[in-house]
């Protein structure tokens, strides 16, 4: 990258006169033609593809060269160990800071107490490789060393470290939340201890909880020893819940990443229905009553010398007999 590259025409003389074509056409780039050979000024990677040469004045092909501009690794490959697996092995991965455009290859080698480890390649991830526990509780150190070669150069880098430092399990697996039926502010969590921990009855995991509700930013954290389960006592009432796990060795090691997040809300009591009646309307019907009766008494016929005095209207009719005087 930004040198200058000179082609060479199949092996023909000084003398030849040939011409130039990259990727079926003219070369346009900045050059020097002398002879069968081709000078590209200040190459990138504009400069990438297939030339070919043609031997003048028949233009027969003599010559193909497929050129890739690229550098050499700049710096060392940073590299990492883990062991996940604990306590059957650890891997570890590597990868350049800057890329390098051309084909890079890395080779690996693990020595443990002055002695060579057998390394196994990842079969899906390039840039990683497995190497089992030759003994556990050792007090000496791992020494990794990995160097990156291309056809322009490498560059190595070594890493040392012991055996208790790398040890971090996966995060927790199956975080599940559940409500509690008349518990307004508790949530039951329960999880799984990672699938990749091989054997979690002699190397138990601890594990440690956060959750905060949506509303705010501050978690609330709990550790707890091998149990794999939790319940939340202090919910806000209503409120939706974040929550995560993550795993530890109980001795050595550091913590794993948070599990993925799970959502939960307490429990809620559900709102009473409220029954909706129609009462019906009464309706008084009312006749209209006749005029009152008149208050006036009325003087009826005279009878055998006598009056009768009658009120009217008479429901009921009063009679008196009047002496004539």
């Amino acid at each position: 990258m930004g040198s200058d590259v000179t082609m060479q025409c199949g092996a023909l003389e000084a003398d030849a006169s040939v011409t130039w074509k990259v990727n079926g056409t003219d070369v346009r780039a900045q050059r020097v033609e002398k002879g069968p050979l081709l000078t590209l000024m200040e190459v990138d990677l504009s400069s990438n593809g297939l030339y070919s040469c043609f031997q003048n004045p028949n233009g027969e092909r003599r010559d193909q060269i497929n050129l890739r501009v690229g550098i050499p690794p700049k710096e060392p490959p940073i590299i990492t160990c883990r062991s996940n697996t604990y306590p059957k092995g650890f891997y570890c991965s590597w990868h350049l800071q800057h890329p390098t455009y051309i084909p890079t290859d890395f080779e690996v080698q693990v020595r443990h107490n002055q002695k060579f480890l057998e390394v196994q390649r990842d079969a899906t991830h390039k840039n990683r490789c497995h190497v089992k526990f030759p003994e556990l509780f050792s007090t000496f150190k791992y020494r990794v060393n990995v160097t990156a070669i291309n056809a322009l150069g490498q560059a190595s880098n070594v890493i040392s470290f012991d055996e208790f430092v790398i040890v971090k399990p996966d995060p927790p697996e199956k975080v599940v939340a559940t409500p509690i039926p008349k518990n307004a502010r508790r949530l039951e969590v329960t999880w799984n201890s990672p699938s990749t921990w091989p054997d979690v009855e002699n190397f138990p995991l601890k594990y440690f909880l956060r959750y905060r509700p949506l509303i705010r930013e501050q978690w609330q954290h709990v550790e707890l020893s091998d149990s794999t389960s939790h319940t939340i006592t202090d919910a806000y009432a209503g409120k939706e819940y974040i929550i995560q796990v993550a795993a530890k060795d109980m001795e050595i090691g550091t913590w794993s990443d948070w599990s993925v997040a799970v959502h939960a809300t307490p429990w809620m009591e559900e709102p009473k229905q409220i029954t909706s009646t129609t009462e019906a309307e009464v309706i008084v019907e009312t006749t209209p009553s006749a005029a009152p009766p008149s208050a006036e008494p009325q003087l009826s016929a005279a009878v055998d010398g006598c009056s009768t005095l009658v009120w009217s209207p008479c429901l009921l009719l009063a009679s008196a007999l009047l002496s004539v005087m």
